[in-house]
């Protein structure tokens, strides 16, 4: 049995440190902005996985584009927000059984919290999911549905995710090679925090915003 779990925990990791190489091996790919884009657009509505890991990526081996890997991603991330928004405002009654069904985190229930939080505080509800670990496309569909002011989901939008993208880029400007090295060494350990952080967004969502 100990030795069927640790095959999984290998299997696991294995898998992972391929994702993560063959994401780095975007930055050597003629498309990866392009890329980048539609990955930041796409995680704003219903894709699963954050941009940050294609834009750390990219900036790790070409610190210096750091700062336009940020700009791309935070104009992808804006603009699918807006797709997330309009999903919300006017799609969500053709469109509500496949996010339940198949997108990770929606669920009913959720979205009841989540009415009630936009009661009480509005603009900080969208500005904290825009700069946390906290599932944005939740947000972003949620605020269209209930009718969320689309010029506050905007600001708070396109101030939080630049804010979290460029955070990202100023860092791995100064400290691009560094981290590098740091990612590879240990990145077992960092696998775990990144699904602890995911993991964790739900439950802030459900618990403390």
């Amino acid at each position: 049995m100990i030795n069927k779990i640790k095959g999984i925990h290998l299997y696991a990791f294995g898998f992972l440190r391929k994702m993560y190489d063959w994401v780095l091996s975007w930055a050597h790919k003629k498309h990866s902005s392009a890329a980048l884009f539609v990955l930041a657009f796409a995680e704003s509505s219903f894709f699963p996985v954050p941009p940050d890991v294609l834009q750390i990526a990219l900036s790790v081996s070409k610190p210096k584009k750091s700062f336009f890997y940020a700009f791309i991603s935070s104009i992808g991330s804006i603009l699918g927000g807006i797709l997330g928004y309009f999903i919300g405002w006017k799609l969500w009654i053709v469109l509500k059984g496949f996010f339940f069904s198949y997108i990770p985190g929606f669920t009913p229930h959720i979205f009841e919290v989540i009415k009630s939080k936009y009661e009480l505080y509005n603009f900080w509800v969208v500005f904290t999911a825009g700069f946390t670990p906290i599932p944005y496309k939740i947000i972003t569909i949620s605020a269209g549905l209930f009718g969320v002011s689309f010029g506050m989901f905007f600001i708070a939008s396109a101030v939080s995710r630049s804010a979290r993208f460029f955070l990202v880029a100023t860092l791995l400007y100064f400290f691009g090679p560094k981290m590098k090295e740091f990612i590879d060494k240990y990145f077992n350990l960092l696998t775990i925090l990144f699904f602890i952080l995911f993991i964790g967004g739900f439950l802030v969502i459900k618990y403390l915003i």
